[in-house]
């Protein structure tokens, strides 16, 4: 599932993460398509609800932290904040709070037993089982993965990939046949990737496409034989200054390594990789952790840095492209004058004003003749829902100062082959999150672009072509039918661009591209058919690099095994069955929490955005008739209300009772009972339990044996942040909120989940987010993850103990008494009649476990990692030993 444009649930929507609070793009009834093809539908009410939803959202639900924008309709920035406010409120993590958390990790004994890969195999987004309206399948973009944000090759077939949330990846063949070789580093989130002239790798963690917050990293680190090697803690250059920060790009320049962060520029020595890195230059220093405007609201994006460029004949001389995407007095270009950085107008076409400066990536040419510039604006982000990009710039002088020439903007662009034409969402309308620009080194005048699609030069800009569209279905050669595609219908990119490499193997010079699908090949000059779509892309996600990022799991039995499904960032939900090769996607667009009846794994209810919640009985199987027609979909639109009054959460919690999978209780603003189980049909059938209250939303929900706890925030940001706990009856009775003062033992941080012992409805356990009071500057921050209570939440326990101070996501009561606990870089566990935790297992990737659940016999493990895909460990290695 994907947290930005939104991949649509229905074919022929082109709407987007950029502006929901319009839905564009819609196919009108009865539409022609190609000849002799079936029509593309109606546009589908699942899409509708969510952008609804998403337009009607309170200002307390949105990204109301960032400055001078109002509400955020953009969903990827929705989904980037939640997750950050999870790990960050009630203040601002300090440096130092990943560092400490590892060594606790590695101080800590493992359990016998090891895990099992589950997702361990090709996962096709185009899989003909299941093929209907509610997936994307046959849009054209493959087998595919999580989300790349950087990618480096070298002359020899080497190819390094750095995934979102799943660390670094090698293949020694030009790509695909990928080995990990960065699963032991705390916070494995990827901000760029770089080789430098001797050939050593330098990985940027703490991703930075969301700007502000996404998967804050651990720094930076370098491997000096990357072809053979492996990163390791010991490989970071400098201390802890970069910790808890995302870095957008990592730059060598002459002798100088640059890192754009959200807490401004730092530099270090390429030559000399001993001390700090040297912090060159923060826009508002007040704002950083420990300043005096620390716990502003706005403080994560006071001091973005974007970009560098450098003179090609004097790279000491240095531009900084700062600024939020959003707008902010500070957004704009820095050179040094007289050893102070000021700001600095660059000539020509390109904006150098605040109201313009918002996104930018630079890219010059080998031979020092060109620069090229992307530039996204922070004024169009607010005023023009087609697109926020200001334009493609080049500066033919080769010196970043300019004079700057526009070759591009989005009109040009949308008339070059896209996919994205329809007045609305066109390209560049998420270009404050779709970003890379590479120029060819044999020619500089062959550039190529990323967007929302991929967009190709070879005339400096003059003429574009679109070798990637966005996908296949606006084009006439589409058809839910694979028999009635034509030839122009080829394999393209999966959307939302973000990363770009040019290497070779063999003499053959190729581009890969990483973007939120994973990792996509051509050749350098590839070739084309008359619309500029190329014909020769080939998906490099061979099922070797998992890197899928999961929410959610759910298993039931199926075929005489179980079926597994689980909802994912901007991949849709995914199912494997028993005697499946590859995985398929049976339903499209961003995946969020998901439920599985355990006596059948063809039940399933699965949440789109904003509670938007489906139901499928039969695995959602394609049933051989290539319709259109929504009323023979394989699904059913069971959104309970509060996603049409917009108060839920991005990814809003749902569950059942495993004593009776008939019960379901969903959380938004209010908490909902559905007592049909899979036979529900509407979302008219939901009934409100209980008002969580105005501006609080649900964060989990849990329910067995007729009792159910709610956990909730709101403000949900940092400013003002407050929690609570509601529990009652699945009969609406005995209602009430728990009192948990700021200060009391359950902490002012996120209620991340709760387990309910079938035995004893009032044995409640719940996991708690973020960080202790160490590391965290606001009120209640508290200390501890996981709390335990007999009497229904009355009184708590804290039972963490040895744990890592990280942040928990995930709790679960297993069999024998045991207690499973997932966090943000391992899963633990503790035995019955014991007080201390261990790690559970030996080789579970160091990653983000959002959630664990059981099989339906209640020995066996699933964790949905935020990363490194689905793992599996059977607990009864913890009682033979072994």
């Amino acid at each position: 599932m994907q947290p930005r444009h939104k991949r649509s649930r229905y074919r022929g929507i082109l709407a987007g993460g950029a502006a929901l609070t319009v839905v564009v793009g819609l196919a009108p009834a009865g539409a022609v398509a190609a000849p002799g093809d079936t029509p593309r539908p109606v546009p589908y009410q699942r899409h509708v609800q969510a952008a609804q939803a998403r337009a009607a959202q309170p200002a307390h639900l949105t990204a109301s932290a960032e400055p001078d924008e109002g509400e955020d309709p953009e969903e990827i920035a929705e989904q980037a904040e939640q997750y950050a406010e999870a790990r960050s409120a009630p203040g601002i993590v300090a440096p130092g709070a990943y560092t400490a958390a590892w060594r606790a990790l590695q101080a800590l004994p493992a359990t016998p037993g090891r895990w099992r890969h589950v997702t361990d195999r090709p996962y096709n987004s185009d899989d003909p089982r299941y093929r209907d309206i509610d997936s994307n399948s046959s849009g054209g973009a493959g087998l595919v993965t999580g989300r790349v944000t950087g990618l480096a090759a070298d002359d020899r077939g080497y190819v390094y990939a750095g995934s979102a949330n799943g660390g670094v990846w090698r293949s020694r063949s030009g790509g695909g046949n990928w080995s990990p070789i960065a699963a032991k580093v705390p916070s494995p989130s990827t901000g760029d990737l770089r080789l430098d002239r001797s050939g050593r790798l330098w990985w940027a963690t703490g991703e930075g496409n969301t700007s502000a917050s996404s998967y804050v990293g651990s720094g930076v680190y370098l491997l000096s034989r990357p072809r053979t090697g492996s990163f390791s803690v010991k490989d970071r250059v400098g201390g802890t200054e970069l910790e808890s920060t995302v870095i957008r790009k990592l730059r060598i320049l002459g002798d100088t390594a640059w890192v754009a962060t959200n807490r401004g520029a730092f530099s270090h020595s390429v030559k000399n990789l001993s001390g700090p890195w040297k912090q060159e230059f923060v826009p508002n220093p007040d704002f950083l952790p420990g300043g005096a405007q620390a716990t502003d609201p706005n403080a994560p994006y006071k001091n973005i840095i974007n970009d560098f460029a450098a003179d090609p004949s004097d790279p000491a001389k240095v531009v900084i492209a700062a600024g939020w995407r959003s707008g902010d007095a500070y957004n704009g270009f820095y050179t040094k004058v007289g050893g102070v950085w000021q700001r600095t107008v660059l000539a020509g076409d390109i904006a150098s004003d605040a109201a313009n400066v918002g996104t930018v990536t630079f890219a010059a040419a080998a031979d020092g003749s060109r620069y090229y510039a992307i530039e996204q604006s922070p004024a169009l982000l607010a005023s023009n829902p087609d697109s926020n990009l200001y334009g493609v710039f080049v500066s033919t002088s080769g010196s970043p100062l300019g004079p700057w020439t526009r070759v591009a903007d989005y009109h040009k662009l949308a008339a070059s082959g896209s996919a994205l034409t329809d007045p609305g969402y066109m390209p560049g309308a998420q270009a404050w999150y779709n970003q890379f620009l590479q120029v060819d080194p044999a020619d500089a005048n062959h550039v190529y672009l990323g967007l929302e699609e991929v967009f190709e030069t070879t005339d400096g800009g003059t003429t574009w072509g679109t070798p990637g569209p966005y996908w296949n279905f606006p084009f006439p050669c589409w058809s839910i039918d694979p028999a009635k595609q034509t030839g122009d219908c080829r394999q393209t990119t999966h959307p939302d661009q973000h990363s770009v490499a040019i290497g070779s193997n063999h003499g053959k010079r190729f581009v890969l591209i990483g973007d939120d699908g994973g990792v996509y090949r051509r050749p350098v000059r590839g070739s084309t058919d008359a619309s500029g779509h190329a014909t020769d892309w080939t998906s490099l996600n061979d099922g070797s690099m998992d890197a899928l990022q999961y929410y959610s799991v759910g298993v039931g039995r199926d075929r005489g095994g179980v079926a597994v499904s689980g909802g994912l960032q901007d991949n849709g939900q995914s199912i494997l069955r028993p005697g499946d090769r590859t995985m398929g996607s049976n339903f499209g667009g961003d995946g969020g929490d998901t439920i599985v009846d355990p006596a059948n794994g063809c039940n399933i209810a699965e949440e789109y955005v904003y509670l938007a919640v489906w139901v499928t009985n039969n695995c959602a199987v394609n049933d051989g008739s290539w319709t259109t027609d929504p009323s023979k979909a394989t699904s059913y639109n069971v959104a309970p209300p509060d996603n049409e009054t917009g108060e839920a959460r991005f990814i809003a919690p749902i569950n059942q009772d495993p004593r009776d999978s008939r019960i379901w209780v969903a959380g938004g603003r209010h908490v909902w009972l559905n007592t049909l189980g899979y036979a529900i049909r509407s979302g008219s059938q939901w009934t409100n339990l209980f008002d969580l209250g105005a501006g609080h939303t649900a964060t989990a929900v849990s329910t067995s044996g007729g009792l159910v706890y709610a956990g909730w925030c709101g403000p949900c940001n940092n400013q003002g942040f407050t929690r609570g706990i509601a529990v009652g009856r699945t009969d609406g009775t005995g209602w009430h909120q728990l009192t948990l003062p700021i200060d009391g033992t359950i902490p002012n941080r996120y209620v991340s989940g709760f387990d309910v012992d079938q035995a004893d409805p009032n044995h409640v356990v719940v996991a708690i987010n973020g960080f202790s009071r160490r590391w965290t500057e606001g009120p209640g921050a508290g200390i501890g993850h996981v709390f335990e209570s007999y009497d229904a939440g009355e009184h708590w326990t804290d039972i963490s103990r040895n744990l890592p101070d990280i942040p928990a996501d995930s709790v679960k009561l297993v069999k024998g008494g045991g207690l499973v606990a997932a966090t943000d870089n391992a899963v633990f566990y503790r035995a019955a009649h014991q007080r201390g935790w261990s790690v559970l297992g030996k080789n579970l990737p160091t990653t983000t476990t959002l959630q664990v659940r059981t099989d339906p016999t209640g020995h066996v493990l699933y964790a949905a990692t935020h990363g490194r895909g689905i793992w599996s460990f059977d607990l009864g290695q913890l009682r033979h030993g072994h």
